[in-house]
């Protein structure tokens, strides 16, 4: 166990300093030393280190301040008190504190072994609660969607009833809440797991292209077709089709879907033959589709058709209680990949995550985290490392003239759908090209 140990020796006296490197380094173990608290911090700061000794003693910030700020900054770290012989109610002090033993000087080697072993079996039981951590995140886990707050419990309970029926579902949720990933969880649960999820997003791609995606169409059926294709309605035979942002869909490609849900046929562009399609439909949209029904944009008799089931994926200003188990969820998932040394986000900083409306939910917190981890040059993640939440783009720019109101809000409303041009025209009300030509006057570009 010592082998695997990392340990780091707090004294400002240089003897006790190269007495403990000595020792340990002897024994395989790899040991830095600081001269001071301070020294400490920094070198914590840059490596993980399992075992501390500190003196209790030293110029500047002594060692129970140093304690005070070790636990509270790095928690898992063990830390061990030196202290003469005349400061035993000091050291009883740091215990209650939360350092793990002391040392009265002068010791000798084997009293440090002992403090090892003590330490060995306190690591031992650190890794046992951190794998039962890790196991409930597993509980708190269905089929990659995380949650433990009640509204997600629901959506969890909700899922494997519905999985079992082939009717009709609609996911309502707000952009970046994980109606994608429910969508996959109903698939993974159903009688069609074996088969093929195809996921297609109707808000991303023009009208003629969406039906040539979905339809297929015959060599010759309009200009570029150079050969035949397969529309994903035949692709997905027997498996899951998933349309998000239907609320998207032209009044045209709404007459096709309600007419392909109805006779399970379809016809490929350019051909009159129909297929047989055999898919389950689950559809997706930020959009109130009643009231989109009310206002005649959306079919009544297609709105009946996709939403046998409704579930509702409650955006992350409603469930609070997850941003923590979020939020280390993805710190794993970008120190891994980053391969950075990034393991802790502090106290501060978890409640500037859980005080923030997250408008763009669960992806808007995974995109923060990524940022934190990609620019800390630390181990530990903490509130500065989040300043760019507490102002928006409109609070950045301050506008003051007409031209400047109108760029904060289009810039607003273009980072809410993710740069997708053709939603963000939808939520603006005007044409695609007039978004366009907005975006190149006021020297708006996709990051």
């Amino acid at each position: 166990m010592t082998e695997k140990m990392s340990i780091l020796v707090v004294d400002d006296e240089r003897i006790v300093r190269e007495s403990f490197l000595h020792w340990f380094r002897k024994y395989g173990c790899k040991t830095e030393a600081a001269a001071s608290g301070l020294e400490a911090l920094e070198k914590l700061d840059r490596y993980p280190f399992d075992l501390l000794f500190v003196d209790i003693k030293m110029p500047g910030m002594d060692g129970l301040e140093l304690l005070e700020r070790v636990k509270q900054q790095y928690p898992e770290a063990i830390v061990i008190i030196i202290t003469a012989y005349g400061s035993i109610d000091t050291a009883v002090k740091a215990m209650k504190m939360g350092a793990s033993d002391y040392l009265l000087k002068p010791f000798q080697p084997d009293q440090l072994s002992l403090v090892l072993e003590k330490v060995a079996n306190q690591k031992r039981l650190v890794s046992e609660v951190q794998y039962m951590k890790g196991r409930l995140e597993e509980i708190t886990r269905f089929d990659n969607i995380i949650g433990q707050s009640r509204p997600m419990q629901e959506v969890f309970d909700l899922i494997p009833q519905v999985a079992q029926s082939d009717a009709s579902v609609l996911l309502v949720g707000e952009t970046g809440t994980g109606k994608e990933l429910v969508a996959k969880a109903i698939h993974a649960k159903s009688k069609r797991s074996a088969l093929p999820f195809i996921a297609i997003n109707c808000g991303a791609i023009p009208d003629s292209l969406l039906e040539s995606e979905l339809f297929g169409h015959q060599k010759g059926a309009f200009t570029g077709a150079d050969h035949p294709r397969k529309g994903l309605f035949v692709v997905v035979s027997g498996g899951t089709l998933f349309l998000d942002e239907i609320g998207e869909v032209s009044p045209k490609m709404q007459v096709d879907l309600l007419r392909v849900l109805e006779e399970k046929k379809i016809m490929k562009i350019g051909d009159r033959v129909p297929i047989a399609v055999d898919f389950r439909l689950i559809s997706a949209t930020r959009r109130d589709l009643e009231q989109e029904v009310s206002r005649g944009a959306f079919r009544e008799d297609l709105f009946y058709r996709v939403h046998v089931i409704t579930i509702t994926i409650p955006p992350l200003r409603e469930r609070k209680d997850d941003i923590p188990l979020l939020a280390e969820h993805f710190l794993r998932k970008y120190s891994r990949q980053t391969a950075k040394q990034v393991d802790r986000i502090d106290s501060e900083a978890m409640r500037t995550l859980k005080s923030y409306d997250w408008p763009g939910n669960v992806r808007e917190l995974e995109n923060a985290i990524e940022r934190a981890v990609v620019l800390s040059k630390s181990r530990l993640l903490r509130a500065p490392d989040f300043s760019f939440l507490s102002a928006g783009p409109v609070a950045e720019l301050k506008p003051r003239s007409l031209r400047e109101l109108e760029k904060a809000h289009v810039l607003r409303i273009l980072e809410e759908c993710d740069w997708n041009v053709t939603q963000a025209s939808k939520t603006l009300d005007i044409h695609r090209a007039t978004l366009h030509k907005m975006m190149k006057r006021l020297g708006l570009r996709k990051p």
